[in-house]
């Protein structure tokens, strides 16, 4: 299957689609905004283009080069988006860190990248960098944005971003011409960016994307949307991940359209509200923290609030599967939807800062379709995208008019996709990636043949709408030969505003089982309202109330399973409450929240070793990493509950 157009800007690099940009909207257009200190702060196109033209400056006037890596730490800020495309002006390449990694982790990619230079936001990142600088043996120079608590910081090699763009006007009366004639050698085939890889089974991978990867895929996306200059974008994810290179920074040098930086991570809900995007984004993860937000607050309404609010919500959920399966709403059924419109949706919609968004997309895993029904019930135009980092984002999308909450859609122009003998989803596209960095070795293993292998489970239905199953490497069978997708149940159970993480368990075993995490922040506001009393996550966890209140949702569960007629077999029998939350700094999940399966099978295995065995309860203890670096055990007595699926005697 495929599908194939030309594309206009296969032959630029984003130094001259910025200088392109530039020319066209000038000072008539925001190109990104800031808040600080609650105010918004606005750039021009104009102003973005010198800005990236004194740093880039600034970091030919340090040493930086043709070929340099810099990495680039910090939550969305402009200067850093300055410092990526002044390296790329330099045909230098970015190189995107998680914010809130620990030492180690930056230290192995600071190295593996062989960085010479650093760009980072603040004190908090600084000082990560001074303490792993000896083990960085190409690590000249780091610049960092924000100056407070840093006063006294006197290292050669330590300076402001300001400073940098003084040390960049000064050379540039030196060398007029200087950075024109760096960037007319930037080719298109040249690496425009490192991302690195989560690092689910090991190691991260650096996967060298091109510009030509990068802009012929944007081009083909602009065109599948119809993107206009006028478009407003919240940029929040980290920077790390590819998504935000993707939206915040290409898709805004194509489109041409406003980005909006958030004051920080926790104003985030707060800002979207005050920016109201037209094109968003969010991982699953954060549609159902929204969701979670908006049943939190049911809660605490009055009663005749909340009976308006379910009645109208699940009115809107009936006339979406409704439009789901081909078939118009009467008009009776418009007429009440409109007014709950006025009542509920308009004012829901509103409050979450989604009323002007006219597409938003999820993706990095599966979401679970009463999560992605309830908001398309709402009136928002939300879609299913399927993408990689390998794939310079996207691989397939859902049209305006063809949208399920099943599949992922159909390939986006220039992009063709087959399934392998094996049931593994493979692509090939103008946006494959150039290879992983320093390993070939996995390079072949990933690409063959010229298709990318995705180690995603998938096939293509009917419609010729892909369909993703699972990880190709996590979908086995129990004992009977049933289907066991983990994911699949686990994403079912976060549909729950109770549920924040779970881990289900079941190959090549009689049946399947469940470690989960509860949401503290929900079960914690419920257990409030009930004046029930708890000291810790650990103590709230083990509470009979608590436990209770998490077996009704894995009866749901269960129940949903038992109408998937190769699923209904691999229902839950026995889970259990996690006495901590499942951590990144702790190596149980990664940065982008994926489980690291292996690693939680053998850290936990003494759990899961009870919860098939015969027990009602079982002691343990495990260790956590507080953001200090600190390290501390935490004991536990876990109850253990079973639950008879539905079906069975």
């Amino acid at each position: 299957m495929e599908t194939t157009t030309g594309t206009a800007g296969v032959d630029q690099t984003f130094p001259a689609l910025l200088q392109h940009t530039t020319q066209r909207l000038g000072d008539k257009a925001v190109a990104i905004r800031e808040k600080d200190y609650g105010i918004w702060q606005s750039y021009t196109w104009r102003q973005v283009s010198e800005e990236v033209r004194q740093f880039a400056l600034g970091l030919a006037s340090l040493g930086f080069k043709r070929g340099d890596r810099i990495c680039i730490v910090g939550d969305n800020r402009p200067q850093l988006y300055w410092g990526m495309l002044a390296a790329q002006c330099l045909g230098g390449v970015p190189v995107p860190l998680y914010q809130d990694s620990i030492e180690r982790e930056m230290e192995f990619i600071v190295e593996h990248a062989e960085a010479r230079f650093a760009l980072v936001e603040d004190q908090e990142q600084v000082d990560k960098f001074l303490a792993i600088k000896a083990n960085c043996p190409t690590l000249e120079d780091v610049v960092y944005k924000d100056p407070r608590g840093m006063r006294h910081y006197q290292f050669d090699y330590l300076q402001s971003f300001e400073t940098v763009l003084e040390r960049g006007r000064a050379f540039e009366q030196e060398h007029p011409g200087y950075l024109e004639q760096e960037m007319a050698k930037v080719a298109p085939d040249d690496v425009a960016v490192m991302l690195y890889t989560s690092g689910t089974t090991g190691r991260p991978k650096g996967v060298m994307l091109t510009h030509r990867n990068f802009i012929a895929t944007l081009e083909n996306v602009k065109a599948f949307e119809g993107l206009k200059d006028d478009e407003s974008y919240l940029a929040y994810l980290p920077m790390a991940w590819v998504g935000d290179f993707f939206f915040s920074v290409g898709m805004a040098l194509v489109g041409g359209y406003t980005v909006n930086c958030p004051e920080s991570s926790a104003t985030v809900m707060q800002d979207l509200r005050e920016v109201g995007p037209t094109y968003f984004f969010a991982p699953p993860r954060i549609w159902e923290n929204l969701l979670t937000t908006v049943m939190i607050r049911m809660d605490d309404a009055g009663w005749i609030k909340r009976r308006m609010f379910h009645h109208f919500i699940n009115l809107a959920a009936s006339l979406q599967k409704k439009r789901a399966a081909g078939k118009q709403p009467s008009l009776l059924e418009r007429l009440r939807y409109g007014l709950g419109n006025v009542l509920v949706y308009g004012p829901l919609k509103d409050n979450l800062g989604l009323s002007r968004v006219r597409i938003a997309y999820t993706a990095g895993e599966a979401i679970g379709p009463e999560i992605f029904e309830f908001f398309r019930s709402l009136g928002i135009n939300l879609k299913q995208l399927y993408g990689m980092t390998e794939a310079s984002v996207f691989i397939s999308l859902q049209k305006n008019n063809e949208v399920r909450s099943d599949t992922c859609g159909v390939p986006v122009p220039g992009v063709e996709i087959r399934i392998s003998d094996e049931g593994e989803v493979l692509f090939r596209s103008p946006g494959a990636f150039k290879g992983y960095f320093k390993n070939e070795e996995a390079t072949q293993e990933t690409i063959v043949d010229g298709w990318v292998k995705t180690g995603d489970a998938g096939f293509i239905d009917h419609d010729g709408h892909l369909r993703i199953v699972d990880r190709a490497k996590d979908v086995s069978k129990l004992h009977d030969g049933t289907l066991f997708a983990p994911k699949f149940i686990e994403n079912k159970l976060k549909f729950s505003p109770y549920i924040k993480e779970a881990v289900a368990i079941g190959q090549d075993r009689a049946h399947v089982t469940c470690l989960i995490n509860i949401d503290p922040e929900s079960v914690g506001n419920w257990a409030e309202r009930r004046n029930l009393a708890y000291s810790s996550y650990t103590d709230l966890s083990q509470k009979p109330e608590v436990l209770d209140l998490v077996d009704a949702e894995v009866r749901r569960v269960n129940a949903s399973l038992n109408e998937e007629e190769l699923l209904k077999g691999a229902q839950i029998h026995r889970w259990l409450i996690l006495h901590k939350e499942l951590d990144p700094d702790d190596e149980e999940i990664t940065r982008t929240r994926k489980v690291r399966r292996r690693f939680v099978a053998e850290k936990y295995k003494v759990l899961i070793d009870a919860l098939y065995a015969d027990a009602d309860h079982v002691e343990t203890e495990a260790k956590v990493t507080f953001e200090d670096g600190r390290e501390a055990l935490v004991r536990a007595d876990i109850r253990i509950r079973t639950v008879t699926p539905n079906g069975h005697a």
